[in-house]
């Protein structure tokens, strides 16, 4: 976490909620980091003060250890191979993800391809490197949410994350759309759907799914 010393990561209830919803749904699930490897958890979110039954499945899932172990690098994966990618939170993303060039490719060919990109929390912050074909911020013009500056300021953590994501995602020219501080707030234009924070992981996956299921109804009425 910045200079403090604390250990961060991926927060817990962004990873478990999303991947039980696609999972139960038949979804085959890839796991992928710009490294690849062992996949960080934020400690904090493993505490028993935060646990919800959701995230308790998730640690007593006897799959879930090898597989936060083995996470396949973001570079070598190719868009056409998937139908959505979901993108979670947690502060250790805002060190990780923005600037991340094999990550960042790989989004913008998820755009172009025009399929699903989702995002809760910290992890819209991959979003902010994304451009369009002419050079300018994908996100320019767009309706979106993330972490915002009030709840980094009520956790204390303002001086310490590297830039405050609502501000960066506005300097852009996105369109910033808040609801109540920790609450579950979601946001969707186009093929982006974000949400605000860890609370707003359960919606965002299930809108995914809904917007998937839409998108191949689509497609199939019109295939004769």
């Amino acid at each position: 976490m910045g200079e403090t010393g604390r250990k961060t990561g991926v927060w817990l209830e962004e990873l478990a909620v999303p991947y039980y919803i696609f999972k139960d749904a038949g979804a085959v699930i890839t796991l992928a980091s710009p490294k690849g490897g062992v996949v960080p958890l934020d400690p904090k979110s493993e505490s028993i003060i935060v646990s919800t039954s959701t995230t308790r499945r998730f640690q007593k899932d006897p799959e879930i250890s090898a597989w936060l172990s083995h996470a396949e690098v973001a570079g070598t994966l190719k868009a056409e191979n998937y139908d959505l990618v979901f993108l979670p939170g947690g502060h250790g993303l805002m060190w990780d993800f923005p600037g991340d060039e094999s990550l960042t490719l790989l989004l913008e060919e998820f755009y172009r391809l025009n399929k699903l990109i989702g995002a809760t929390g910290h992890g819209v912050a991959a979003l902010l490197s994304l451009k369009s074909k002419t050079g300018e911020p994908l996100l320019k013009g767009r309706q979106l949410t993330g972490y915002s500056n009030s709840e980094e300021k009520v956790l204390g953590l303002t001086d310490i994350v590297p830039f405050p994501l609502e501000s960066s995602l506005v300097s852009l020219g996105a369109i910033y759309r808040k609801g109540p501080d920790f609450e579950s707030h979601v946001v969707a234009d186009s093929n982006f759907i974000t949400g605000q924070n860890s609370s707003s992981a359960k919606e965002v996956a299930k809108q995914l799914l809904i917007c998937l299921k839409e998108a191949a109804k689509r497609t199939a009425e019109v295939v004769y």
